[in-house]
């Protein structure tokens, strides 16, 4: 591989991970907003298990680690793919 494709390629890397960390950090900010301006009623469960208080910091934890592991497990089966494809 040439030096340019593997910058390229690096670039391409950085792209997608600096995409899914603002996609994160959005999923947080609407839910602390949404926390605390719409009362929601019930407490968040974050995957069925951990009760989260129904408040602005609970409804941003929930959304960051539902939308991390959501799109976190995707993105790394095809980083690892596309790792062991390269070689």
């Amino acid at each position: 591989m040439s030096e340019t494709q593997t910058q390229t390629h690096l670039n391409g890397r950085r792209f997608v991970l600096f995409l899914y960390v603002t996609i994160v950090v959005i999923a947080g900010v609407f839910g602390f907003v949404l926390g605390e301006v719409v009362d929601m009623g019930a407490a968040p469960r974050l995957f069925f298990l951990i009760t989260l208080p129904p408040t602005g910091v609970g409804f941003a934890v929930y959304g960051v680690g539902t939308i991390a592991v959501v799109l976190g497990v995707p993105l790394s089966l095809v980083a690892a793919l596309s790792r062991r494809a390269e070689e």
